[in-house]
């Protein structure tokens, strides 16, 4: 008898690499290169650790109240999880049961196309136009649910909350998923959606404008009924998914509006003056409204400069697939590591011209 006949066999998700050395500039996770907010840290630092012994409350009813305080809806409306991976994973779960194929975009963030797979869901990714974009028609057929980011990941293209009311509109009998990850660095929120559509989800992340990414705290917001359906999943697979420390930290930190406006800031401002250094350098990318740039290089091929980039101990992320394998996605540092960046540029491109 062969066991293995027996296992779920997929493909997993390839994160960016996470170099184990020192002394790098890492531009290849879309990690926020400012500290959290010192309310998180004073909020960790005040923490008895005597409640370690203590299993969390299951509902993380301390950082849902937060969230919604902040949000301005009911705690009702509020689902958390560790990472918004974490929270789509189980929308996943939850939602996309019907037989009929869940649509994506075929340019899109990776790890759609791997839940699916893994919970057996049908699924059929929707070509973007030629500059990127989604075009909201492609989404009027029938399916089992919608999901996308927005903006996208890779290429940080923005669609209007208009394009997106008319794919919610129109798709009444599916559950459709905005995964707004990269929302506060430029973008208007489809929150205000949640209290006219009852099957919007919206989902978004401590992890990038909240500069939080190791402490896996995600969130959805929705109507009543589309988050007391997740939770009864959530409770029947892992009540206790995210520890006290983490609550605690995470409503402290969402209450900091203030620190939250000024960190984003920081990065569109160094994201606006990077589109001109690298347009500069003869890159090509369509307009990022994250804290990322998806660029074409047309001096050397992108897999050429990802890898001096990478001899120089400059990380950012490159993928060895159609349409995007000409492209890298460089995540927005502070001034000084896009400087350092700019420098090796200009070496690389002197090389390859001799």
């Amino acid at each position: 008898m062969n066991w293995e006949n027996k296992v779920r066999k997929v493909v997993p998700y390839t994160p960016g690499e996470q170099p184990k050395i020192g002394g790098i500039i890492k531009l290849n996770t879309n990690e926020n290169p400012y500290p959290p907010s010192p309310a998180a840290k004073a909020a960790l630092e005040a923490f008895d650790t005597d409640e370690m012994r203590l299993y969390p409350a299951p509902d993380a009813s301390e950082l849902v109240d937060a969230i919604a305080e902040t949000y301005g809806v009911k705690s009702s409306q509020v689902f958390v999880g560790v990472g918004s991976d974490d929270v789509i994973s189980m929308a996943f779960m939850t939602f996309f049961n019907s037989g009929e194929p869940v649509l994506f975009p075929d340019i899109t963030y990776s790890f759609y196309d791997v839940w699916a797979d893994v919970y057996r869901i049908p699924y059929r990714q929707i070509p973007l136009t030629a500059d990127f974009r989604i075009n909201a028609d492609d989404y009027i057929q029938p399916n089992g649910g919608i999901i996308f980011p927005n903006p996208n990941a890779p290429t940080g293209v923005l669609e209007s909350v208009d394009t997106i009311e008319k794919i919610v509109k129109a798709n009444p009998d599916s559950v459709v998923i905005i995964d707004e990850a990269y929302i506060d660095f430029g973008g208007t929120s489809v929150l205000p959606l949640t209290a006219k559509y009852e099957n919007l989800l919206v989902v978004q992340t401590f992890s990038k404008s909240r500069n939080m990414a190791g402490m896996r705290i995600g969130f959805a917001i929705g109507s009543e009924k589309l988050i007391k359906y997740m939770n009864d999943v959530k409770f029947s697979v892992n009540s206790y998914t995210m520890n006290r420390v983490t609550i605690k930290c995470g409503a402290a930190a969402v209450r900091d509006r203030e620190y939250l406006a000024q960190t984003s800031g920081k990065i569109i401002a160094t994201r606006e003056t990077a589109k001109k250094e690298l347009a500069k350098r003869g890159f090509t990318f369509p307009d990022s409204m994250s804290n990322f740039i998806f660029a074409k290089p047309s001096k050397a091929p992108a897999k050429t400069v990802f890898e001096k980039l990478k001899e120089r101990r400059i990380f950012v992320r490159y993928w060895d697939k159609p349409v995007i394998g000409d492209y890298l996605r460089i995540t927005i540092g502070t001034d000084d590591e896009m400087n350092a960046l700019y420098r090796a540029l200009d070496e690389i491109f002197e090389e390859e011209g001799k």
